[in-house]
């Protein structure tokens, strides 16, 4: 009978994880207990901040939101802002209004005094 060779899958596996460990520090780069440790450690990390990024953004478009309402000298401040919008039925979202916010000044003026005007009567 003919010899045959086992392992191919389990090398296959760790040549995998080498190569995503590559550029770590010390033995974690060619070591493979070092990088598959690393590796976990690394995925938990990646795995939270895709979460924590949401919670950023969401605070930078408030903030963005509230600092051109200030800009403006509007005396409306975000939460009453973001009421009026509710209440109005607009579509508009955070991200939006902080891009129209940041890039075109006066639209977003013209948006806050429509929104002002339509709650007024």
């Amino acid at each position: 009978m003919s010899r045959i060779k086992r392992g191919t899958i389990a090398h296959k596996r760790r040549k995998y994880l080498l190569s995503r460990a590559k550029g770590y520090l010390g033995r974690a780069h060619k070591n493979f207990r070092a990088a598959k440790e690393r590796l976990l450690h690394a995925d938990k990390h990646a795995y939270i901040s895709r979460r924590l990024r949401k919670r950023e953004f969401r605070r930078l478009w408030i903030t963005r939101i509230n600092g051109a309402l200030d800009q403006i000298n509007s005396n409306l401040n975000y939460s009453r802002l973001m009421n009026l919008l509710a209440k109005s039925g607009s579509r508009l979202n955070r991200k939006s209004l902080s891009e129209i916010a940041i890039r075109d000044l006066e639209t977003f003026r013209s948006l806050v005094n429509s929104l002002i005007g339509s709650s007024s009567s």
